[in-house]
């Protein structure tokens, strides 16, 4: 069938290596004085960020010169094993109880306008998924920086509403959880997560909390059809997203799966088009070098205005 297709494309495509980069995806480097800033508070501090982990993310000079980082809470083990990405699973350190403060007094010694924190799934922690943690980072965020946005990124939490809600309850300016993929290949790329269940996060979000804003993502180039991304669009709608981002899929190392294909800007643009034609998102990125938080601070604008 399709899908164990795309499982052989994807283990041939590691062995192959990766296909040449298109033009499109080709990004110059350009630092300029607040990325160079950063770059030096982040090394002075001893701090890490997904920005410079992932790759580094091609984006990273972008946001950094606009003070937008994300950072990484509850270790950077995960319980998950997810294909795509580049993170380490295995057993995680213990919880951290320190780290909230650590993050608070960190981003206010760079200097962001805009702090994204991200975070591997931590199934070890039975009570809630680690779901305090997060909610003390953005209450210590806002402590420590007033006017600072908050936006967070998180795993599922098994899809437990209490989880959900003491996430919701501290109050971030957006709440983001990505369904990464199409229903027919998150079971082979997003091991240990469900389509639906991702879903059902973001609904558990909005309905304890109705003016939330909340987001979710898909990143394309891993076997997809260009249907299946609509109907990822439709599912994403159905489940009352304020902010969509859709974005290309590179592969961390040899090791990965290797990109299917390279999708082009105006297929981007199509989907854009399509997801605004519902007429139920208050902003859309769509672009090959899109992840789920860039421009991540204009895009809770258009959320919090729209």
């Amino acid at each position: 069938g399709r899908l164990s297709g795309t499982r052989a494309r994807l283990r041939d495509a590691r062995v192959q290596g990766p296909q040449p980069k298109p033009d499109w995806l080709k990004v110059k480097v350009r630092t300029g004085p607040n990325y160079l800033e950063l770059k030096a508070l982040m090394r002075q501090h001893g701090l890490h960020t997904v920005c410079e982990e992932s790759g580094p993310c091609p984006n990273i000079y972008e946001c950094w010169e606009a003070r937008t980082a994300t950072f990484l809470i509850l270790g950077n083990v995960c319980t998950r094993r997810c294909t795509y990405c580049d993170v380490i699973t295995g057993k995680p350190p213990v919880v951290d109880h320190e780290e909230p403060e650590r993050v608070a007094k960190a981003v206010g010694a760079v200097g962001l306008r805009y702090a994204v924190v991200t975070g591997v799934a931590r199934d070890d922690i039975r009570e809630d998924g680690g779901a305090a943690i997060w909610a003390e980072t953005i209450r210590a965020i806002r402590r420590h920086n007033p006017g600072c946005g908050v936006e967070v990124l998180t795993p599922d939490f098994r899809g437990w509403p209490h989880a959900i809600a003491t996430v919701v309850r501290a109050e971030p300016d957006v709440f983001a959880h990505n369904l990464e993929t199409v229903r027919r290949l998150h079971g082979v790329v997003r091991k240990g997560f469900d389509y639906d269940r991702s879903l059902d996060v973001l609904r558990i979000a909005k309905r304890e909390r109705p003016d939330q804003v909340t987001k979710a993502g898909v990143i394309v180039g891993m076997g997809e059809t260009d249907e299946e991304v609509r109907e990822a669009i439709d599912d994403m709608a159905s489940a009352n997203v304020d902010l969509v981002t859709i974005g290309q899929y590179l592969s961390p190392s040899r090791a990965h799966p290797q990109v299917d294909r390279y999708v082009p800007p105006e297929t981007f643009d199509a989907w854009a088009a399509y997801a605004r034609s519902l007429g139920t998102f208050k902003h859309v990125e769509s672009g090959p070098l899109v992840r789920s938080s860039y421009h991540a601070r204009e895009q809770e604008e258009a959320g919090r205005s729209g």
